[in-house]
């Protein structure tokens, strides 16, 4: 870092000049790709690569900026590439800024919060062109990159090594869950009750900011990757809650539309729309997380999506979900998978220790640095 500082008192010692993003760049909007045919060239929409094509029809580096959609997602790109038309490429000026500075300083702008339109999030040239940005002395841009890169660089490996992690524990999780042949199947509705969700409509009518209201469980109040219902954004009045479907604590809730076939354990009293299917009654024939772990398993996952049909839309039901076969084993045998997975589980998903606790400090030290070294005192 002190040669960061030693560059800008050598180079820039009365301040660094800022400029608008429209003097340093121009701002081209994406095209149409359909009629290309599949190739090695990356087509880069709002949420990243959505496929690759046989044509260019720009070449980096160049910063990708969203113009619909996840606004907060930037890129940044080297050699050839497309964009389609929610997204904006840009052709920078390099005798004045390095690309790579560009991308880094805007990830410190919050362009996710400039929506420009109500509804679907959007920005405008017009808005872009007008941001300020600080444009130190080239040779103080490539240090910054420098540095910066090598943080971008080690949150890159250790997301990389993470899902490597990940996908042995997927693999290690199917093999305790595959079990011998002498192990009994059932159908899954012969050992628990399984019904779906019901939603009083309009829903809006039926919303209370009352505390006494009743938990309305959505798909949005589970985490990412999480396990546990623990708390609901709303509530429902008593009336909404009669027209729907009671789950109680360590009941399971299955998505049967959106992201279907995923479970969650409920710790939470609520009620279920009918995106959910509600399970219960299985706790003398299941230990509670041996059947989570039975039923995120790859083979129970691709039995819920083939019979969930081919169409558009892919939907579970209620007679699907108790329709499929699952094995029976021992509770001995469940408990003992159950203590496997879990510390296997601990060392993937949860963020206070092993690999994703690295990755959060790596990250959290990444912006750090970035936001310390993007910040200048502009010159008179």
């Amino acid at each position: 870092m002190s040669r960061i500082a030693e560059l800008i008192a050598k180079l820039a010692p009365e301040g660094v000049r800022f400029m608008t993003l429209g003097e340093v760049l121009r701002i081209k909007n994406g095209r149409d790709h359909k009629s290309l045919g599949d190739g090695d060239i990356p087509v880069y929409g709002s949420g990243g690569i959505m496929r690759y094509v046989d044509a260019a029809a720009a070449e980096g580096p160049s910063v990708l900026i969203p113009r619909k959609g996840s606004l907060g997602n930037i890129f940044y790109v080297e050699g050839p590439f497309w964009v389609v038309d929610t997204i904006f490429r840009t052709e920078i000026d390099t005798k004045l800024v390095e690309p790579k500075f560009v991308y880094h300083q805007l990830m410190t702008m919050a362009l996710g919060e400039m929506n420009q339109a109500g509804g679907v999030p959007s920005q405008t040239q017009s808005v872009l062109n007008l941001l300020r940005i600080p444009v130190p002395p080239l040779d103080v841009q490539r240090e910054i990159v420098r540095v910066l890169d090598q943080f971008a660089e080690l949150v890159a490996e250790l997301e990389a090594e993470l899902e490597a992690r990940r996908a042995q524990y997927d693999y290690y999780a199917g093999e305790l869950l595959t079990v011998d042949q002498d192990v009994p199947r059932v159908r899954f509705g012969s050992v628990a009750t399984i019904g779906r969700g019901a939603s009083p409509r309009p829903i809006q009518q039926f919303l209370t900011d009352d505390p006494d209201g009743a938990p309305w469980i959505k798909i949005g109040d589970v985490p990412a990757n999480g396990k546990y219902i623990t708390r609901t954004d709303q509530r429902v009045t008593s009336d909404g809650a009669a027209k729907s479907r009671r789950v109680m604590p360590g009941d399971f809730v299955l998505s049967n539309s959106m992201s279907f076939g995923r479970p969650y354990i409920s710790k939470i009293e609520g009620y279920i729309h009918d995106g959910w299917l509600a399970i219960g009654g299985f706790n003398d024939s299941y230990v509670s997380d041996y059947l989570y772990y039975l039923l995120r398993s790859a083979p129970v996952q691709e039995e819920f999506k083939r019979r969930a049909g081919s169409g558009t839309v892919q939907n579970l039901n209620a007679e699907i979900v108790r329709s499929v076969e699952i094995p029976l084993p021992s509770r001995e045998v469940q408990e003992r998978v159950v203590a496997l997975l879990d510390r296997f589980d601990a060392l993937v998903n949860d963020t206070s220790i092993g690999l994703p606790a690295e990755l959060n400090a790596r990250r959290h030290q990444y912006e750090y640095y970035r936001d310390k070294l993007l910040t200048f005192e502009e010159a008179d």
